[in-house]
């Protein structure tokens, strides 16, 4: 026998139940539209490390953290065994960072290349992202050589022993293993000795490049260089070229290279390499980085 209150029941559920599907569909669709309106997802770091080899890189300092570089360049490899093909030499730096903000570090280091003294800024200005093809951040800093003595250099003055350094790094990860970065390059020494430079080029302007090329989970392929336009035709130095190795291993980054630049401090190794690639006037050096 049949129920006429249980037909009709079945009958108003079959009749509401499209419109309750719609309804149901207009909520997942809100939701997905939500969604959609979050936060950016930017892509994964252009570089691990804060510098590629000698040339900054466009990754910052996290705020809050502490990093302990320490940076050691040694002899380049013409003087073979007898001093054991550059490692009895050592340029040495070590210099702490700290990310005072999410977006701002700052940095101290003492480098035994001419016993210099500096002080550091890198502000990140925009992440690579759905919206910004780009990493760009800028990077400043101040070398103090204390090395110059006012015996060679009668007439010193304080003012005399500080350089200055400005860059604007612009980067970008291609796919999951190529990174590329582009550096135009502001360079100011106060005291420039003619000997080397031929002219007087307080004022020095240049164009770093650099790249990284993944390896492995954990292995990356690392190549920086520096032209300077400013630089006179007779100069004794160099444009610096360093290529190397990153090795990411745990709470820290190891960095192997080879460079033709004794010096690790900005202004120095930009404008101040005397190596020469060409004569096997290279040397081997590393960069460890720790994170606390």
């Amino acid at each position: 026998m049949h129920n006429p209150v249980k037909n009709s029941l079945l009958m108003l559920m079959m009749v509401a139940m499209p419109f309750l599907c719609l309804g149901q569909e207009d909520d997942l669709f809100q939701e997905l539209d939500n969604l959609s309106q979050g936060p950016q997802l930017f892509e994964l770091p252009a570089f691990k490390a804060l510098q590629i080899g000698n040339l900054q890189s466009t990754k910052v300092v996290d705020k809050g953290d502490l990093y302990l570089v320490v940076a050691h360049r040694f002899g380049d490899f013409q003087n073979g065994i007898s001093d054991f093909f550059g490692l009895d030499q050592a340029n040495t730096k070590i210099q702490l960072l700290y990310g005072l903000m999410s977006d701002l570090q700052l940095g101290i280091s003492r480098d035994s290349y001419e016993k210099t003294y500096s002080g550091t800024l890198k502000y990140r200005l925009y992440e690579q992202s759905q919206e910004r093809p780009l990493n760009i951040s800028l990077y400043g800093s101040v070398d103090i050589n204390t090395q110059i003595q006012k015996s060679v250099y009668p007439g010193l003055k304080p003012a005399d022993r500080y350089s200055y350094s400005f860059q604007v790094l612009s980067s970008r990860r291609f796919d999951e293993n190529l990174s590329l970065q582009i550096a135009p390059i502001y360079v100011r020494h106060n005291l420039v000795d003619l000997n080397f430079t031929q002219t007087q080029t307080y004022n020095q302007f240049l164009l770093g490049t650099g790249g990284r090329y993944k390896l492995s989970k954990r292995f990356s392929f690392n190549v920086d260089y520096a032209y300077n336009f400013s630089k006179d035709k007779n100069s004794l130095y160099h444009n610096p070229l360093t290529v190397g190795v990153d090795i990411e291993t745990g709470g820290h980054v190891f960095q192997l290279l080879f460079t033709n630049s004794r010096a690790s401090n900005d202004s120095s190794f930009l404008t101040e390499t005397t190596g020469d690639w060409s004569k096997g006037e290279v040397s081997f050096g590393f960069n460890i980085v720790r994170v606390f």
